[in-house]
């Protein structure tokens, strides 16, 4: 009678043991399970941006706003600048669409030629066109020398005493345009030069 009891508790045993065999669940099963992949963006124009949790340093995305507009109403083109000395350019208006190119050059002057959402399509003095996030824009005005080397005035006169020569590509902060001339700070040097010698205002722009 004790046999027959003992075998009827190691049976007991077994199948128990077997029930919690059943029931395990392998670890990285579970975490494979737990993880959908991430659908490929629609083909439809444009596709939904797909938002990294720490975005690229050259799109920052900091002060945005979780509702965003479609356009900000301020007139298109327009100039602005950019506000980091690394700015992710890319060939759609989202995070989805891949970088083209990167600028590196803070405060350059940039023409903002439409706008989507938060995004913003600009064009370089070169004529290049890409998509950058606003953040990395600003509204402080630049303009960088064209051309040849140019002489930095101190008055807007062409017989005014001459501050310094400034070689082509250097980029200076914009303070007021009157008629074709323009007052820039180009590095601590304060002076004017001709409208026309310079990118980043229009050529009947009023700026004071």
């Amino acid at each position: 009678m004790r046999l027959n009891e003992g075998r009827a508790s190691i049976r007991a045993i077994m199948a128990l043991a077997a029930v919690l065999a059943a029931s395990a669940v392998d670890p990285v099963a579970a975490a494979g399970a737990t993880s959908s992949p991430t659908p490929p963006p629609s083909s439809s124009s444009p596709p939904a941006a797909t938002q990294p949790q720490t975005p690229p340093a050259g799109d920052d995305q900091s002060g945005g706003s979780g509702s965003a507009v479609k356009t900000t109403g301020l007139p298109v083109p327009r100039y602005v600048s950019l506000r980091s000395g690394e700015v992710n350019v890319r060939t759609g208006p989202g995070m989805s669409y891949p970088v083209e190119w990167v600028f590196l050059k803070r405060e350059m002057p940039v023409e903002i030629t439409a706008e989507f959402d938060t995004w913003r399509r600009i064009r370089d003095v070169e004529g290049s066109e890409g998509w950058v996030h606003q953040s990395m824009l600003s509204g402080r005005r630049s303009v960088l020398v064209r051309g040849e080397v140019r002489t930095l005035r101190r008055e807007p006169r062409p017989d005014a005493v001459a501050v310094a020569r400034v070689e082509p590509g250097v980029i200076g902060m914009l303070a007021r345009c009157r008629a074709e001339w323009c007052e820039v700070d180009l590095g601590g040097y304060r002076g004017w030069l001709l409208r026309a010698q310079v990118w980043g205002i229009y050529s009947n722009e009023k700026m004071e």
